[in-house]
């Protein structure tokens, strides 16, 4: 039997299209590409603060119990310095109280960034920035959607900016190791593979 992750985004009508491909490429990369992805998308949480609340998370542990063998929580960053030990403390919750496997994690500073990461992006903008800016969405991540003409394709842009960063999953590795590297080394504890 595959292994079987739920991710919960923090809103999953746009979060599906971006985190569905990099996990899966995350977990290729581990060498467990038949590991079945899917994204929660009942309840709608529509944001971090939503996706947080204890009764939301019950009810999705609840809904899915047996059906699933890691809960993934996935969200933006947004320059929130405490989010991670927010996220871990959801993560001792969740063991303590409900038994099951959570792995709460955030990206730096969102979600697009990780996307960003996979592209050619224009020579005039230097990574670094990107990287440190509160609001990569708005800065980085929808000017590459209007440069490339996506705004008018699922998620505006980001099924098809998603899916060609997740074929570079590598570069992601090497350009977001401050979170995607963390994230990577729990779920190949989580999965008892050696790294």
């Amino acid at each position: 039997m595959s292994t079987r992750i739920l991710i919960i985004p923090e809103d999953f009508r746009k979060d599906q299209y971006m985190l569905k491909p990099i996990i899966q490429a995350l977990l290729d990369h581990l060498g467990r590409p038949t590991a079945r992805v899917v994204v929660c998308q009942d309840p709608l949480l529509g944001g971090v603060s939503v996706a947080l609340k204890k009764e939301k998370l019950i009810d999705i542990f609840e809904a899915y119990a047996g059906m699933v063998d890691l809960f993934l929580l996935c969200v933006d960053r947004d320059c929130e310095e405490t989010r991670t030990t927010k996220l871990q403390e959801r993560e001792r919750w969740a063991k303590k109280e409900h038994d099951c496997k959570l792995i709460a994690a955030n990206a730096w500073q969102a979600i697009e960034v990780w996307i960003l990461a996979g592209h050619d992006l224009p020579p005039e903008w230097s990574w670094h920035t990107v990287r440190a800016e509160c609001h990569p969405k708005e800065h980085y991540f929808e000017p590459l959607v209007k440069q490339r003409e996506l705004f008018n394709t699922p998620a505006a842009g980001r099924k098809i900016l998603a899916e060609e960063a997740a074929r570079r999953y590598m570069r992601i590795r090497q350009l977001c190791p401050e979170d995607i590297l963390p994230l990577e080394a729990r779920v190949a504890d989580w999965l008892a593979i050696p790294h």
